[in-house]
């Protein structure tokens, strides 16, 4: 027996050569194994202790703290920079563990084959511990870089600060928040931008309970909330003369694109095309809208491309592109995002009214399909395509909040309202009608028990496609008093 720098008695019996990379391994799951192997008692009790001491940090940071608000938490500047130094200063403990253990267990007493081959394995395990730091910092560095392209850190030119939510009651005692999702056409020969899809999504704060409220992009005569420069400009609703072009640019989709281009309207302020129609839609629905985001529908595609693709049943085969090129055949499949889109978007032998059914029921499958080990496995590429496609007013420092509403939502009850003929007119739409619907659906939203697992009302089935649930078909009447319906309800099935 010899001392060692540690202070305590060496064993002069060799490691063999499987012996080290067998401890080295141990040492890798459970750090300090080899030095208590090599006699180094101390320094091995030392990290054994350190690392014990970890491990029951996070556990008991787990269980202190729910996972929704560990994932809000963590969409913040200052969480993901210190996750990021962190995993690097980890990785390269470990790294320098590897090491250390390697040399503590004496390899230069193993034969020269022995030593060159545990050297080298040796060598490659330093390498592959820290993959596992270097892929959660990646993740990090990428969500960071993503959420801040995305979410304000800063007001906007113009504009007051966003309110700073209180930790003890984020949402000041709303019981709903509204976010006006917007599907635009962006294209390099459109001026401005056309809002083709408009759903304005409110979500229970204590359930998680959504009503999606869908408004076509043909609705006329908008009205604007007395005493704003729009309806001081259009005081009997949105007119303007004939296109000598033809077409409509006095539609609700055409809002946003007005108040642009029609600055002197606002006093020679720019940009007040989404403030202008989040306020026309809380307007017309009569509620308060919180925050809007604009998707690129064919970054949309891209997102759906991100996520693998998603599982719909197209109920007859879809036409599309300029010259009836494109088709999508009937039949349940998992489609690509252009696909995806083209069934969502086509216009021919369609109508709006169609379009939007569709685009609800490429939500659905969406919201439906994009689970959390999906999402994982595929971070990267769903983290690009969301900063390509979103444009959004949210503040950043609301995400803390927002991401555990947003994962209630996933299991909470999601219910539409489709505001498309015969439920109301479209070019003399009765607004008071519009708002008391608005009104009953989000009282029985507020109401509403979860929903039933799917596992409980499906048929059994050995198929991996979605299962569709049969519903009654309801009559004119009764859609008229209860127009409220599942957000995937007549997708896939007999309309």
């Amino acid at each position: 027996m010899r001392g060692n720098g540690d202070g305590v008695q060496q064993a002069k019996e060799p490691v063999s050569a499987s012996g080290v990379l067998g401890w080295l391994v141990l040492s890798a799951l459970a750090p300090g194994a080899a030095h208590l192997r090599a006699g180094w008692r101390k320094t091995g009790l030392t990290l054994i202790a350190c690392y014990a001491v970890g491990l029951l940090t996070l556990l008991a940071l787990g269980l202190a703290n729910d996972f929704d608000d560990l994932a809000g938490s963590f969409t913040q500047a200052s969480q993901l920079n210190a996750v990021i130094v962190v995993v690097a200063v980890l990785g390269v403990a470990w790294f320098a563990l590897i090491v250390h253990s390697f040399v503590v267990l004496r390899p230069g007493r193993l034969p020269q084959t022995g030593q060159i081959v545990t050297g080298t394995l040796a060598g490659l395990l330093a390498v592959l511990v820290m993959v596992p730091f270097g892929v959660l910092g990646q993740v990090a560095w990428t969500s960071n870089q993503a959420i801040g392209g995305i979410f304000q850190e800063d007001p906007a030119d113009g504009e007051s600060p966003a309110a700073q939510p209180k930790p003890e009651d984020p949402w000041a005692g709303r019981d709903r928040v509204n976010i006006l999702l917007l599907g635009g056409d962006a294209d390099d020969h459109r001026v401005g931008v056309r809002t083709d899809s408009m759903n304005l999504a409110s979500v229970d704060v204590k359930t998680g309970n959504t009503v999606l409220f869908s408004l076509p992009r043909n609705l006329e005569n908008v009205r604007f909330r007395p005493g704003t420069p729009m309806a001081q400009r259009f005081p009997d609703g949105f007119r303007l003369p004939p296109d000598p072009a033809g077409g409509r640019s006095d539609l609700l989709n055409s809002v946003w694109e007005y108040a642009d281009a029609h600055p002197e309207i606002f006093g020679g302020k720019r940009n007040q095309g989404p403030k202008v129609l989040m306020d026309t839609i809380g307007y017309t629905l009569g509620v308060k809208v919180d925050w809007y985001a604009l998707v690129n529908m064919w970054g949309f595609a891209r997102l759906i491309d991100a996520i693998g693709g998603i599982t719909l049943t197209v109920e007859t085969d879809v036409v599309f592109g300029k010259y009836n090129e494109g088709l999508v055949k009937a039949g349940t499949r998992k489609l690509k995002g252009a696909d995806a889109m083209w069934y969502a978007r086509s216009r021919t032998n369609s109508d709006d009214y169609t379009r939007m059914r569709r685009q609800r029921c490429v939500l659905g499958a969406l919201l439906d399909q994009a689970d959390p080990a999906t999402v994982l496995t595929r971070f990267n590429r769903i983290a690009l395509a969301t900063k390509e496609l979103i444009r959004t007013d949210i503040p950043r420092q609301w995400l803390t909040h927002l991401v555990p509403l947003a994962l209630k939502v996933k299991d909470a009850k999601v219910t539409s309202v489709q505001f498309v003929p015969p439920l109301i007119n479209t070019g003399y739409p009765d607004w008071a009608k519009i708002r008391t619907i608005a009104a009953k659906a989000i009282r029985d939203s507020t109401t509403a028990k979860p929903p039933v697992a799917a596992t409980s009302s499906a048929s059994p089935t050995t198929s991996s496609t979605p299962s569709v649930r049969k519903t009654p078909k309801k009559t004119a009447k009764q859609q008229d008093q209860n127009p409220a319906k599942g957000l995937t309800e007549g997708c896939g099935g007999a309309l």
